[in-house]
């Protein structure tokens, strides 16, 4: 799979919280989202329309909110690849402690399969 695939595949799996996702799928959606949103700002502030809705302008919401329950479910994915619950993404919530979840997300999955379904990495 190229890098852009692995950019694509949580939005294709919008709201899917089961399974697991590969360290690769979460940091190059991480990028993806990251660089919509940095070129979302640039023309809202080009367009005039920055800090229209609160600190937002119109199209940072929009890539925002379109991007949210994609990023969460990738990041459950994410966890369960280590074999950790879903749950664990509320950590994210609490300051300091959410450098933990960080830590967590550049932990290599288990090897083989684990209560939340096969290796990933088995398929390559």
């Amino acid at each position: 799979m190229s890098p852009i695939d692995y950019m694509k595949l949580p939005l294709q799996r919008y709201a899917d919280f089961s399974g697991r996702s590969r360290r690769m799928e979460y940091w190059m959606f991480f990028v993806g989202v990251l660089g919509a949103s940095v070129v979302a700002s640039l023309l809202d502030g080009v367009l005039g329309m920055a800090g229209m809705l609160g600190p937002y302008g119109p199209l940072s919401l929009i890539v925002m909110l379109g991007t949210i329950v994609p990023s969460i479910a990738c990041g459950v994915r994410r966890l369960h690849d280590q074999d950790r619950s879903g749950w664990f993404m509320l950590l994210g919530l609490i300051p300091l402690v959410n450098l933990v979840l960080l830590v967590f997300m550049f932990l290599e999955g288990t090897k083989g399969d684990n209560q939340y379904g096969p290796d990933p990495k088995a398929g390559s």
